[in-house]
């Protein structure tokens, strides 16, 4: 069993996707630290998750001793039905059940709705909310067997519109409308399905999304302006609060859409003009 410090004991199975960078490897380290004994992680980059697979062992507790068996990699495309199989099958066939699902992995997508390829919106709700659903739908049999719990990383940009995210915007929105959906789909079988929205944060995201690492300082000035704590978000401070949500300390809550964003959705309400 994992110590009192712990939220978790390390018997528990914990699988997160895209967890070769950003959110998806803070959280994964923050599970192991947490006491969560054995992982499965998956993404496109082998080489970035088996950095986030050391990390994860270093970060266990040391009594519980976290060994390479007990992390999983499953590297592959997401969208991709083989992947999302591989992801169910081999953490099943290694460690025999799945306690937490962290559907972390997705898409950037940024430009005017008018003249955006339609392939761009095809990419961002495969990524964003397909994936999601047919991932979710392969472990619900597992996470009934132990009333397990279902973590969805959503945005900001579910909650309030921002130009140019139009695309991300409405995947991310109908990701909170699944989350609220099978969390009273699941509710009586002890599945608790939670989603967390963040800010901003920086990950590879905004480079991934196209804009240019030297605007980045310029991004995060303008962005502290904005928010009424005057300082974007970390990495840690998402994965805490997702543990936490995961976690049995969590125990009365699902269906929460939960903003982490140092207040920004209460000025966007205020005030949309500095959104």
């Amino acid at each position: 069993m994992a110590s009192s410090s712990c939220y978790f004991s390390s018997d528990m199975v914990a699988v997160v996707t895209g967890a070769s960078s950003g959110i998806g490897e803070g959280t994964a380290i923050k599970l192991a630290q947490m006491g969560v004994g054995r992982l499965c992680i998956t993404g496109r980059n082998t080489q970035a998750l088996e950095t986030t697979k050391q990390k994860c062992i270093k970060a266990a507790p040391s009594e519980q001793g976290m060994k390479e068996s007990d992390v999983v990699i499953v590297s592959g495309d997401i969208t991709e039905e083989a992947t999302c199989m591989k992801i169910a099958t081999e953490t099943v066939k290694k460690f025999g059940r799945i306690d937490i699902l962290i559907n972390n992995a997705g898409a950037p997508d940024s430009g005017p709705i008018e003249s955006a390829p339609i392939e761009n919106f095809d990419k961002v709700m495969a990524v964003n909310l397909r994936s999601v659903v047919r991932l979710t739908q392969l472990c619900i049999p597992e996470l009934k067997n132990t009333k397990g719990s279902i973590v969805n990383n959503s945005s900001l940009s579910a909650i309030r519109a921002y130009p140019y995210l139009g695309f991300y915007g409405i995947s991310k929105a109908a990701l909170d409308m699944f989350t609220q959906s099978l969390a009273l789909e699941l509710a009586p079988f002890g599945i608790r399905v939670n989603s967390v929205n963040p800010g901003v944060v920086i990950t590879q995201l905004q480079e991934r999304a196209g804009m240019p690492r030297k605007a980045l300082p310029t991004y995060v000035e303008i962005s502290n302006k904005a928010n009424p704590s005057k300082r974007i978000g970390e990495v840690e401070e998402i994965a805490e609060v997702i543990a936490f949500l995961a976690s049995s300390k969590a125990s009365y809550i699902t269906g929460n859409l939960t903003p982490i964003d140092g207040g920004q959705n209460l000025v966007c309400l205020e005030n949309p003009r500095v959104c």
